[in-house]
């Protein structure tokens, strides 16, 4: 206990002075939290421990993973789909392709299989340092759904790639049609099993009632998925993320108030643990440094250097011809993306590769011997090389990451505005008809004749150009308390419509139902007082 307190404590601490020092600086916070955990790691006294990958891969990853995949939307998702894949799969595949081969140039002492676990562990991003940057500079929706898809799905991919390279190293034999089978039924067992897990807490969710349960529920969830995965062999990151698409898609089973409890709840957890992942990065990398000699073996540092360009320039080779090449041949799919997209945001995806903790605790969880014993081939180098990657891509792609935007001159679209904007005319319209059918169904109150009126004003506000008819309409309110019931029921319903129909996706879907939560739970604490 002696020593685990002062470490808990730095880490709280740093943890606490890392947001404003980023907000003062203007700086993306992973890359201040990484610069803190560097400082604390050379603190006299403090207690130096190991970081175990198991925290990071066991722990952290399963609930961040689920977070990731409830804010992601299902409908863009589907409709960029191609380039998703392309980047998560495709660009994974030739990263881990190119860097095998280069690490095995640079290093030929490792064996053609230790390489390419090399590329497996750096073939994943790391979107937390990138949506970090990009959600505060309101860059267009179609690159940020490309981009979070990409995270969902490069981690599930990269991490599989670095399973079958390790049980490749230590069974000694390699069969190009035994990998794609083995990767073929990792992938697929690792989908059954989220594809049970999120219908069985689906429904789940939908008896329950308690907060407090739920809230258990949801960080069951993503353990559970992980751990069955695990015992079948199979991969516990697409587990979790197929649990949480279909926990995510039937969030409306889930009482108002609950609902905005468990995502503040959330969102306060998975910024905690993410923050806490970038620290370890910034902890571990001098005792790396120290124990693979990366700084005093020249041979090491230039292979890193290296991979890490290659890492770099392996993406926007891949990038640009995969955005457009695709679409110039079929019309069809142009049409369904929305056409060609903007260089400028094609430019800033190429540039979206940093690399983050998934990779350094991948590194960390390779075995230190094989299964007779001797050394795990090439481990030291393997470090060595990974942490200059992730140094490198963290500091210099990170850091120019918010330049890179604003020299570009990238703006977010009016897409999700518009979006925006529709949804909420099509939510009072339904909210208007219902309290015409209320008051043919039953007497009409006053105050329910007040409300229409406050609705129609809203709308008003929304549609009429003249600015004073718009101030007058803002003027006006009043409420029932059963009408109110009905009619934020009916809003909710149609809003489900319009996500389920694609009218909009499930990112506007869940900022305008946590809305209309808000106000129904001012509603009924207007009413208790």
């Amino acid at each position: 206990m002696s020593e685990t307190l002062p470490v808990l404590a730095a880490l709280l601490a740093a943890l606490a002075i890392s947001a404003p020092i980023a907000r003062r600086l203007r700086i993306s916070e992973p890359i201040v939290l990484a610069l803190v955990g560097l400082a604390l790691a050379f603190v006299p006294g403090l207690p130096r421990r190991a970081l175990d990958p198991e925290l990071i891969l066991v722990v952290f990853l399963p609930p961040i993973l689920y977070a990731d995949a409830f804010h992601t939307s299902w409908v863009d998702f589907q409709r960029w789909l191609r380039p998703i894949l392309m980047l998560a799969i495709g660009l994974v595949a030739l990263t881990i392709l190119v860097v095998g081969i280069v690490a095995h140039a640079l290093l030929p002492e490792l064996p053609w299989a230790v390489c390419f676990v090399i590329g497996a562990i750096v073939s994943p991003t790391d979107t937390v340092a990138v949506q970090s940057v990009i959600e505060k500079l309101r860059v267009p929706r179609r690159t940020t759904a490309i981009l979070g898809g990409e995270s969902l799905v490069n981690d599930a991919t990269g991490l599989v790639g670095v399973q079958i390279g390790v049980a490749v190293v230590l069974s000694g034999a390699f069969e190009a049609g035994e990998v794609a089978m083995r990767f073929a039924t990792v992938a697929g067992g690792g989908i059954v099993v989220g594809l049970v897990i999120g219908l069985v807490f689906s429904w789940l969710n939908r008896v329950a009632r308690s907060t407090e349960l739920l809230f258990t529920l949801s960080l069951l969830s993503p353990y559970l998925a992980y751990w069955i995965a695990h015992e079948f062999e199979a991969s516990g990151v697409l587990a979790v993320v197929v649990a949480g698409f279909l926990v995510a898609w039937r969030i409306h089973l889930i009482p108002a108030e609950a609902r905005i409890q468990l995502y503040s709840a959330w969102g306060l957890m998975t910024w905690a643990l993410n923050g806490l992942s970038f620290i370890f990065i910034g902890l571990e990398a001098p005792r790396l440094v120290r124990e693979t000699e990366v700084g005093t073996t020249s041979n090491l540092l230039v292979a890193g250097l290296v991979l890490s360009a290659v890492v770099i320039l392996v993406r926007i080779a891949w990038v640009f011809p995969g955005a457009y090449l695709p679409l110039l041949l079929s019309p069809a799919l142009r049409k369904r993306e929305g056409g060609f997209p903007p260089v400028r945001g094609v430019l800033l995806v190429s540039w979206c590769g940093v690399r983050g903790v998934i990779s350094l605790a991948a590194a960390l969880a390779i075995p230190v011997t094989l299964d007779d014993g001797t050394p795990f081939p090439g481990r030291q180098a393997m470090l060595a090389c990974v942490l200059c990657v992730i140094l490198v891509t963290l500091f210099v792609q990170g850091l120019t990451l918010g330049p890179l935007v604003r020299l570009l001159g990238i703006r977010g679209d009016e897409d999700s505005e518009v979006e925006v904007r529709a949804a909420r005319e099509a939510m009072l319209e339904a909210g208007i008809r219902r309290l015409d059918a209320f008051c043919s169904e039953t007497s009409c109150p006053l105050s329910v004749h007040h409300w229409r009126t406050h609705m129609a004003d809203e709308l008003v506000t929304l549609r009429d150009e003249d600015k004073d008819q718009r101030d007058q309409a803002r003027a006006r309110i009043a409420v029932s308390r059963d009408v109110r019931r009905a009619v934020a029921d009916e809003q909710a319903s149609e809003l489900l419509k319009l996500r389920d129909s694609g009218r909009i996706n499930d990112r506007t879907y869940l900022q305008l139902q946590l809305d209309l939560d808000r106000e129904r739970h001012a509603g009924r604490q207007e009413e208790a007082a």
